[in-house]
């Protein structure tokens, strides 16, 4: 499982900063202070004054539904990708090696020629075999051969450690089927999402279908058919906040009982098809879902299964195809949902594909020239400086039972971080990518990605495998592994040199909103009904957990009052688990903090003391603005708050924060001692 810490999309270059104290020169550059609008009131929207001045003089791109930190950072890793793209397509490097796999991708995103003259070929024998399907038999054989080359429809599946017995591999299987967003799409009625909707069924879908090769009448039908089947399949899908229930979305059943579920499909025979060993038991996240896809099978008519698929796969393939498709999948996708107002341009749309696919061949290349070992050893260091400071205030919590805190201590000591790069590469041999076709590199990547989970089915657990690459702008925590990812390029603050960046900025930015952030996700409330070893498996006192679900249920009280466009407030339940992260992310790096030797001096830095700096480098990991568009997806399919909220949710629980800026009662951003949350 995978919990994002940053909404704002992006790759990102390494910076190692610096987490020795900072003894050198008043920094010529900033990265707090520069970015400050002194006409905003810290107590009245703190992420204002912060960030402010930084949004007045960069305005949102045309190419972005939202501009920020990750964005800024993001350039600069695409232009240090776009140099290892070049020169491998200029070293006429030996088939099979990874510089010529690199070189050769590359080539083809950016052969516009030959994609126009090779139109819907690359999909054709996708295309060919649902048109082929003359019965429910036919569409499920045409649904497996599909999903193996990366097309998402209604038959969701893979490979993933089993919640409760963490060592073992099972296949999972989980709600889909849908082409907007989530069910939210389907069925809200204000006026964003109805627009949103109409364009989708009257515009969108026919188009890809007339672009297809299907005549107005035919597209027209069939667009009628994909909707249909789309709203019965949302129907059946549980809501945002619904999928964060650990043990409701765990359904462990034998192949018999999966048969007796969905009596439409012969499992053994469909896990053939779609290329599993042979599977006994299987992990079922929402058996409504899959009874509604079985009805669903005998329901509607091959014709309008055919439609589905084929809008299945046109919709997986369209960005990799002729421009016709590409530029109305960006219409829709990209301007309709997201709001942006232009396509980037198509080399750092084809690096960012290829950073997708193939994200580890350019990840080692990309560390060998941006990371040495010595960042891996300081980032080491500050985990453990973090995982101390989690020790001391668990040992403190007035709330929690001695014997609940010896196993949080426990969990504690046993989460594995894993930092800057993995030691072990994934093997692309098997991988085969040539210059003939872009939508069919893409169409083996993925192939290949595929297999490579499926393959996993019935092996150990390969602990050293990495989720994420080093050049993500990112991090995660995995409950089933008890573990920590913080890829290289997370940390790096842009335009200033690490040796200028001093630890209250570090411990704000990297060790609060970063590492913090993801040790507490083990704690939040899914990640704690984890134990040490990964397993779903409760280890908590009754009377603990109640008093855990108290306070938790403040916060989500608190995060429900948020209004953040026209009637759309933040779900509190369904963002808490990053909430709560939040929240114990910064209590954790302000104690850290507090043991450096920049705390202790006190000196002010641009007239600003140490934890007001602290402060302010947590608010620079959300630096950035949104379109409304972007938001309001945002808000019905992202268990993460908007950024502003990120910074001026949890400060109002922090007593810190009144202190460092002297907050007083009528304030916006007071809140009553008795009103502000604390959990660890």
């Amino acid at each position: 499982m995978n919990f994002n810490k940053h909404y704002l999309a992006g790759l990102a270059m390494v910076s190692a900063v610096a987490l020795c104290a900072f003894t050198g020169p008043k920094p010529k550059t900033d990265p707090v202070y520069d970015n400050l609008d002194k006409s905003v009131k810290p107590g009245d929207n703190f992420f204002l004054y912060a960030n402010g001045g930084w949004i007045k003089r960069n305005p949102i791109p045309n190419a972005y539904s939202s501009w920020g930190i990750g964005n800024v950072v993001g350039e600069d890793i695409r232009e240090r990708l776009r140099n290892i793209n070049e020169a491998a397509l200029k070293a006429n490097a030996p088939k099979g090696s990874t510089t010529q796999k690199i070189g050769d991708f590359y080539f083809s995103g950016l052969d516009t020629i030959g994609i126009e003259r090779a139109g819907l070929n690359p999909i054709k024998a996708q295309l060919d075999m649902i048109d082929r399907a003359q019965d429910v038999k036919g569409i499920l054989a045409a649904t497996a051969y599909v999903g193996a080359y990366g097309v998402r429809t209604m038959l969701g599946a893979r490979v993933g450690q089993d919640d409760k017995n963490s060592v073992k591999m099972l296949v999972q299987m989980s709600q889909g089927g849908l082409g907007l967003p989530n069910r939210d799409y389907y069925f809200k009625t204000d006026a964003r999402t109805t627009k949103i909707r109409t364009d989708y069924t009257t515009n969108h879908l026919p188009t890809m279908l007339k672009l297809s090769g299907w005549d107005e009448a035919k597209a027209t039908k069939g667009a009628e058919s994909i909707y249909k089947i789309e709203k019965f399949l949302a129907d059946s899908n549980r809501k945002l906040e619904d999928m964060r229930d650990p043990y409701r979305n765990y359904n462990k059943m034998p192949l018999a009982k999966l048969n007796a579920l969905t009596p439409a499909i012969n499992w053994s025979e469909q896990f053939r098809l779609m290329e599993y060993k042979p599977v006994d038991t299987v992990i079922v996240g929402q058996p409504e879902y899959l009874r509604a896809v079985n009805k669903a099978l005998t329901t509607f008519s091959v014709d309008d299964w055919k439609a589905y698929l084929r809008w299945k796969v046109l919709s997986a393939y369209a960005p990799y195809l002729n421009k016709a498709f590409d530029d109305e999948s960006f219409r829709f996708s990209g301007k309709v949902l997201a709001g942006r107002k232009e396509q980037l341009p198509r080399i750092k749309r084809v690096t960012d594909t290829e950073n997708q696919l193939m994200g580890e061949l350019l990840g080692q290349l990309f560390v060998k020239e941006y990371f040495p070992q010595t960042s891996k050893v300081r980032y080491n260091q500050m985990v453990e400086a973090m995982r101390q400071s989690y020790r001391e205030h668990i040992a403190k919590l007035d709330w929690m039972s001695a014997a609940t805190k010896q196993k949080a201590l426990t969990k504690l000591n046993a989460i594995h971080p894993k930092v800057g790069y993995p030691d072990k590469w994934k093997d692309y041999s098997t991988l085969d990518i040539d210059r003939v076709s872009y939508a069919g590199n893409v169409m083996r990547a993925r192939h290949w990605a595929y297999l490579n989970n499926v393959n996993k089915l019935g092996k150990p657990v390969d602990h050293s495998e990495w989720g994420m690459t080093p050049q993500t702008y990112n991090a995660s925590y995995s409950p089933t592994n008890n573990e920590i990812t913080l890829p290289a390029a997370q940390f790096m603050i842009p335009g200033v040199k690490d040796a200028d960046v001093d630890d209250a900025v570090v411990y704000g930015y990297a060790a609060a909103s970063t590492i913090g952030h993801e040790i507490t996700h083990g704690f939040d409330d899914e990640g704690r009904q984890y134990d040490a070893k990964g397993n779903l498996k409760s280890w908590w006192t009754k009377q603990d957990s109640a008093k855990f679900t108290q306070r938790a249920e403040m916060l989500v009280q608190q995060f429900n009052g948020y209004v953040v466009l026209d009637s759309l407030h933040i779900n509190g339940k369904a963002t808490l688990g990053e909430n709560i992260a939040d929240l114990g992310g910064i209590v954790l790096g302000i104690d850290a903090f507090k043991k450096t030797k920049q705390y202790k001096e006190g000196k002010k830095i641009n007239g600003l003391t140490p934890m007001q700096r602290f402060f302010l480098g947590y608010a620079l990991g959300w630096l950035g603005h949104t379109r409304d568009e972007s938001l309001a997806n945002q808000i019905l399919t992202d268990v993460h708050s908007p950024g502003f909220l990120r910074v001026n949710g949890p400060f109002t629980d922090v007593p810190e924060f009144y202190t460092a800026f002297g907050i007083k009662k009528g304030d916006k951003m007071w809140l009553d001692p008795s009103q502000r949350v604390k959990i660890w």
